[in-house]
């Protein structure tokens, strides 16, 4: 009886301390269990702090970045001119730029040409519409031969970003090729398949091994250029230099321009939404654009350019401002070096919704050109 009375005690004693343990190094170690209703009440708190945890984290990040860009783009100009740039984004993707059939455009030849050591530009030539049927099968021989028929080139300096297939691109050239043009087109050293490392100087250069390798070729033909967006820096880089030379072209079609690149990217909807939330926008933004030495001064351009001039610009253009073309028109228009050629200003209202790149959708662009040009208008083929 004695020894099982022990025994209970023993069990009583070893169960009452059941909560209690000792760890290694013979401190007490309680097993605490809280009550039920305690619990539920602890776990929306700790998830609630838990999301703001989250969202502190996410904030200090953001901060970080808003911070670090601006020091980052000032630090690599490089970053800057990329950004101007734009020649990494290709679209449309998964196009072979060897085969402008593919785009509609079967009346083109695709060339290569090699402006400078280690620089090779892909070149597409579309035919007028009316020499469609002759140029099916036809090797780029026959295409450089076509330049000396009797109809006028426009060599198309396009914009940033993309590439000499972009659709809006590929759609003007349809239009000027059915009004009666040859169109000659290029991918600045950088962009599409072409090889070499885009700058201001490279792609102005460019355009001058395009314009003589036309010239060359195309007789007594009229040769107009075109630039689109920031094109028309590369456009009036060219011209300036065309006519110091004394060979300028036989007009100049500048469609959605801009005075100069720090002008136009201050202007831009994103510089104009950043402003105010930097300080310093022009030394952290602006100022690498210039240390990365582009320019493309059309603003200073045009006053030493001395043939037609023709602005095209949409109201509601969202990239480059319309205010700026008008600008620059109103430069041209008081240059001494207009005075014995044509200067005229297209704009195109917001109604319509041309925008940025829609200008070739106008059913008015073709007597807009005659006019301009003063050429008859061609016979349609399609």
């Amino acid at each position: 009886m004695r020894k099982r009375n022990e025994s209970v005690t023993v069990e009583h004693e070893r169960a009452a301390a059941a909560p209690v343990s000792l760890d290694k190094g013979c401190s007490l170690r309680h097993s605490l269990r809280l009550p039920a209703a305690d619990t539920g009440m602890k776990r929306p708190l700790g998830r609630r702090y838990g999301l703001w945890f989250r969202l502190r984290k996410l904030i200090i990040w953001l901060l970080g970045v808003y911070i670090a860009i601006p020091f980052l783009v000032k630090l690599c100009p490089a970053i800057q001119a990329k950004l101007v740039f734009l020649n990494f984004v290709r679209v449309p993707y998964f196009i072979d730029l060897k085969r402008p059939q593919d785009q509609g455009l079967n009346h083109t030849c695709n060339y290569y040409l090699q402006p400078e050591e280690d620089v090779t530009i892909g070149v597409w030539h579309t035919v007028p519409a009316a020499l469609w049927k002759n140029a099916r099968g036809k090797d780029q021989l026959w295409f450089e031969d076509a330049l000396g028929s009797s109809h006028p080139v426009i060599l198309y300096l396009h914009g940033n970003a993309g590439t000499r297939g972009g659709d809006h691109r590929v759609e003007l050239y349809k239009v000027l090729s059915s009004l009666g043009y040859h169109v000659v087109t290029f991918d600045y050293r950088g962009w599409g398949d072409s090889i070499g490392s885009p700058s201001e100087r490279g792609m102005t250069y460019d355009a001058l091994h395009v314009f003589d390798w036309i010239k060359a070729r195309s007789g007594d033909n009229p040769v107009y250029i075109w630039g689109h967006s920031l094109g028309t820096g590369v456009a009036t880089n060219l011209v300036r230099r065309l006519c110091e030379r004394e060979t300028p072209p036989d007009a100049l079609i500048l469609e959605s321009p801009f005075t100069n690149i720090r002008e136009e990217a201050r202007s831009h909807p994103f510089s104009v939404a950043s402003i105010q939330y930097f300080p310093g926008f022009d030394w952290f933004f602006l100022d690498p654009i210039t240390t990365s030495g582009i320019k493309f001064a059309n603003d200073e351009n045009v006053k030493y350019i001395s043939c037609s001039l023709l602005i095209l610009h949409a109201e509601d253009d969202p990239v480059v401002p319309f205010h700026l073309g008008k600008k620059l028109y109103n430069i041209a228009a008081t240059s001494q070096s207009f005075r014995d050629y044509k200067v005229q200003f297209v704009p195109f209202h917001t109604d319509l919704g041309y925008r940025h790149k829609y200008i070739y959708r106008s059913p008015e662009l073709p007597r807009i050109l005659r006019e301009f040009l003063g050429k008859s208008e061609h016979e349609h083929h399609h």
